[in-house]
């Protein structure tokens, strides 16, 4: 398979920029100044933990309504010299307070998608010091300086990320701490505004001086507490000195040649692998890319998958999800007998989750072949919309993902993990390292995962091709949405079987925006993308 040429056929590439190549190094973000951030600390004699945190700290001050120090954090590393893959759970926990009664007492019966009722506690900040204190080779506070510069000093927002941050602008304006920090004058920074974050620069100074500990047991956990106790909120200290990162065993399944790596619960990587288990049964390569054959099947897939995301998928320490079973060739073949060629089915159960969803993605490979693939998020556009007074932390809202149905896997309870929705991938061939790559985007990840890699895998694409091609959405019901570039007969066909198609959405709302590092053993050379649906880059060298 060659990632690096784009193949002949009958359609213009989507292409919109050439693959980036290098011998030594690569790193790719959503972000320019976050991709040299990574690109620096390679240079630096850093290693690609490093580089991976350099990057998501620095994207937390240039891209912040996406990530940030009140998110969480997932990744996959894999250490060359050991051959050994490592999976990091960085998500926070509800609040010991945080129960279906407590929410009962004040008459919710469905968690607020806003509000610091949504809020759990931030892990994004202790797993990445935890990534590098086991692998990295650098310290926290110098990885910082990045970041630091850019909040203390200003940086020229970029077009895309002043587009989708001008959406959140009067959610924004609702609040004064929210509109201090990230408004100016009130409105949200145009494209090429200098956008300074002086309280934010602050926190990180601190973090860089006294260590995670001002967080989770000192002064800025303190002024998370006192915000969440004046607004109602269930969070005390405890809940934050308890909180830790976990370390996981990867999952995984071969799709045609290759193995294809996500994380356990609860996250919802295991989606991404039953639909790809489901569509290997398909001789997808048959069938054009984005044609509505391919189109329907990979809609069905995709329903099929997300009901068993839905009623499984939540904290592993508190309910036993059924990986195994879900990921085996035999439920694949019965889910396949369920799917009708030419007719749409309705899904028995959708997800009632928010369409909107706000991630960054990055990756990193160094000198010696060390790769991290590396995500987090916020969950929606600037979380919550709470901002800690002073900080510039921007606390996310991942708690909307539970359940207050006491019946529900995914309830509600103290210290518990919601179903997640951000995922890193990596893929291997032959048991070596082929690729790390992510798909950002909520609900629209796993679709994003299984479409880039069959535009790979099926359709023979180069990497940034692959990642440029018009994509789709599944929504809910039998709702889809194509984004421009689908051809107009695809629509009409697609809507003959069944399904209703959704031509606009909101530009936070599409189709997600990806990264992608691919390692061509034979010629010792890795090969760069990063989506044109983003202000990013890949940066190799």
């Amino acid at each position: 398979m060659n990632f690096t040429h784009t193949q002949k056929r009958d359609w213009e590439s989507a292409a919109q920029r050439s693959v980036v190549m290098g011998k030594e190094g690569m790193v790719a973000a959503s972000q320019p100044l976050a991709t040299l951030a990574g690109y620096k600390m390679l240079g630096k004699g850093g290693n690609a933990i490093d580089a991976a945190i350099a990057m998501v700290s620095t994207l937390s001050v240039v891209e912040p309504y996406n990530v940030g120090l009140g998110g969480d954090a997932f990744a996959l590393i894999y250490l060359a010299k050991e051959k050994k893959l490592i999976g990091m759970n960085g998500s926070g926990r509800a609040s010991y307070q945080a129960t279906i009664e407590k929410f009962r007492e004040r008459g919710i019966n469905e968690i607020p998608e806003r509000g610091i009722l949504a809020v759990t506690v931030p892990g994004a900040l202790h797993g990445w010091a935890q990534a590098l204190e086991r692998f990295g080779t650098m310290k926290l506070a110098g990885i910082l300086r990045e970041a630091i510069h850019y909040a203390e000093k200003g940086f020229p927002v970029t077009e895309v990320i002043a587009g989708e941050w001008k959406e959140a602008e009067s959610m924004l304006r609702s609040s004064e701490a929210a509109s201090k920090a990230y408004l100016i004058n009130g409105k949200a920074p145009s494209p090429g505004q200098v956008f300074i974050n002086k309280d934010l620069a602050k926190t990180y100074q601190k973090i860089a001086r006294e260590g995670i500990g001002v967080f989770y047991e000192g002064e800025i956990c303190d002024a998370i507490v006192n915000t969440s106790k004046g607004l109602q909120g269930f969070f005390s200290r405890k809940d934050f000195k308890h909180h830790t990162t976990t370390w996981v065993e990867p999952i995984s399944t071969d799709y045609r040649d290759y193995t294809i790596y996500e994380l356990p619960p609860n996250g919802q990587g295991l989606t991404a692998l039953e639909m790809l288990n489901i569509l290997e049964g398909y001789d997808i390569s048959k069938l054009k890319p984005n044609s509505p054959e391919y189109l329907h099947l990979l809609i069905e897939a995709k329903k099929a998958a997300f009901e068993d995301r839905d009623r499984f998928i939540t904290d592993p320490e508190f309910e036993k999800i059924p990986v195994d079973q879900l990921l085996s060739r035999e439920y694949a073949k019965k889910i396949r007998a369920k799917i009708k060629k030419d007719e749409a089915c309705s899904p028995s159960h959708f997800t009632g989750q928010s369409r909107s969803s706000e991630t960054v993605y990055m990756t990193a490979v160094d000198k010696d072949r060390n790769v991290v693939s590396f995500i987090s998020s916020l969950f929606m556009a600037f979380g919550s919309g709470v901002v800690v007074d002073g900080t510039g932390i921007a606390l996310q809202n991942r708690g909307k993902s539970f359940s207050l149905n006491p019946k529900h896997g995914n309830r509600i309870e103290p210290h518990k993990r919601p179903m997640h929705t951000i995922i890193p991938g990596m893929v291997f061939k032959d048991g070596e390292f082929l690729m790390s790559f992510g798909v950002m985007g909520g609900d629209m990840q796993p679709q994003g995962h299984v479409q880039f890699l069959v535009n790979l895998i099926d359709f023979g694409m180069n990497l940034q091709e692959a990642l440029d091609t018009p994509r789709i959405r599944h929504l809910q019901g039998m709702e889809v949405y194509l984004e421009d570039g689908i051809p107009d007969g695809t629509a009409v066909a697609l809507s003959g079987r069944g399904h209703q198609i959704i031509k606009e959405l909101s530009p936070i709302n599409q189709v997600g925006g990806g990264q992608a590092i691919f390692f061509d053993r034979d010629r010792n050379i890795l090969l760069g993308a990063s989506d044109r649906r983003k202000d990013g880059c890949a940066i190799g060298y």
